[in-house]
């Protein structure tokens, strides 16, 4: 399984107790209504799938994980600080009215002087505002999310027109 084919869920924070139990720093809304009978892991790139035996939530953000074959701390530590994925299958389909910014991950970038700039592969938040990448003839450019950039989105399609400010593109290119 590929990343492109999976949605981030969040990261495991900590092994619990000795028997393997791992703590999940949960980032994504409602995890709770998909019904998880496996997740993948990201080990160095590569996604690793672990069979789920048990998942509690004690509180909002927070899971409790017993995976397959994982049944001692030594067995749990190597998992921690490693993100956690779900198969975009899994994912919930929103509603107009719940879609954000954030919601543009893999969408393509589409410049109306430039056409097409490529599939946002990251979407960092900032204090001020959000920041997407995209890889345009093989170099990473970063452009802003706002109202001023964004001209129009297609959510059927799975792109985002934008208007980028002139020479942004300049500055990565040369």
């Amino acid at each position: 399984m590929k990343i492109e084919d999976c949605f981030r869920v969040g990261t495991i924070l900590k092994s619990r107790g000795l028997k393997g139990e791992l703590q999940l720093y949960i980032d994504f809304e409602n995890l709770h209504d998909i019904n998880i009978e496996a997740i993948f892991i990201d080990m160095a790139g590569k996604l690793v799938p672990y069979f789920v035996e048990s998942i509690k939530y004690p509180q909002k953000g927070i899971a409790y994980i017993y995976v397959e074959d994982i049944d001692t701390i030594e067995k749990a530590t190597p998992l921690v600080k490693k993100d956690v994925y779900l198969p975009n299958k899994l994912k919930p389909k929103k509603k107009k009215s719940e879609f954000t910014l954030k919601d543009l991950l893999g969408f393509t970038a589409i410049d109306e002087n430039e056409g097409e700039l490529g599939v946002i592969t990251e979407i960092n938040e900032f204090p001020q505002q959000l920041i997407a990448t995209v890889n345009y003839k093989d170099c990473d450019v970063l452009f802003p999310l706002n109202e001023s950039i964004i001209k129009a989105i297609d959510v059927v399609k799975n792109e985002v027109f934008i208007d980028l400010p002139d020479g942004l593109l300049d500055i990565y290119l040369e």
